[in-house]
């Protein structure tokens, strides 16, 4: 696996909508890195083809898919298919790739899509992308012999990202293909579910702490090797945050061991405060 891509700070502010000035952000993993992780957890997308029947029109397919070892989206596909048919007349295409809310709330939730050219593999690289296909597809055993079908590569040109609301940027193709995915991506979802069913009070107390904001609830919508996002239902509404590790984390064993320690730290806050006001 590749190393992680290097820390960068956002490159817009992530208040949607914000009239005001750009609120300093803490570091966090870069866009092409979390499109990786997007990536490694999903294997399902949309894929948009150019319209042989209706030219300049897209045309929608659901559409599986593995990755090369770039990271670049690989699809087992019939000639029988629209959307073959259409690669055939004009590569030009995109793909959709979306991630189900943590919170039930679709737009909160992370998406990419990818814009290039789909062409048929190589064959000298038939055999290594079949392999790759396979371990994400099992069930395509079935039909991966048939002469019918054939695997398509996407060479991506461009990317686009959004992370939730006002989180969002382009994403040049030469840095997702160097980007790896987060170490916590399998072990997210786990941690979030565990923080969002038991410990909705150490999450208010970690915003009320951490980010200084006052919340009556707390839904912790995602997790990576440098922090977590809150998003929190505040007496004006509801608001997002994102706040950091004490350090970096790659196992669900070590975010535990950090979040109890940020606890433990906030609580102390806390009592200090409440001294300081008796």
């Amino acid at each position: 696996m590749k190393n992680p891509m290097p820390i960068k700070e956002p490159a817009a502010p992530r208040q949607h909508a914000s009239a005001g000035p750009a609120l300093p952000q803490p570091p966090e993993p870069s866009h092409a890195e979390r499109i990786r992780t997007l990536l490694s957890l999903v294997s399902v997308g949309a894929l948009s083809t150019m319209s042989r029947k209706h030219p300049g029109f897209p045309f929608g397919s659901l559409m599986p898919f593995a990755l090369d070892l770039a990271g670049r989206p690989v699809f087992l596909i019939s000639n029988m298919a629209m959307h073959t048919q259409n690669l055939k007349s004009d590569p030009r295409c995109s793909l959709f790739v979306g991630q189900a809310g943590v919170d039930g709330d679709p737009l909160g939730a992370a998406r990419a899509t990818f814009i290039g050219h789909a062409e048929p593999v190589p064959e000298h690289d038939a055999a290594s992308i079949r392999e790759q296909y396979l371990a994400r597809h099992e069930n395509s055993r079935y039909w991966v012999e048939f002469t019918d079908f054939s695997f398509f590569r996407l060479q991506c040109i461009d990317l686009y990202y959004v992370g939730g609301f006002g989180v969002m940027g382009w994403v040049e193709a030469g840095d997702y293909e160097h980007a790896a995915p987060d170490p916590l991506a399998e072990a997210a979802p786990g941690i979030l579910a565990h923080m969002n069913a038991d410990h909705l009070d150490s999450m208010i107390l970690l915003a009320r702490a951490y980010a200084q904001m006052e919340a009556v609830e707390a839904t912790m919508t995602s997790v990576d090797r440098l922090g977590f996002s809150l998003r929190l239902r505040t007496k004006e509404g509801i608001k997002g945050t994102r706040i950091n590790f004490l350090r970096e984390v790659a196992t669900a064993q070590e975010t535990r061991k950090v979040l109890i320690e940020m606890v433990q730290q906030a609580s102390q806050i806390a009592e200090r405060s409440n001294d300081l006001k008796a």
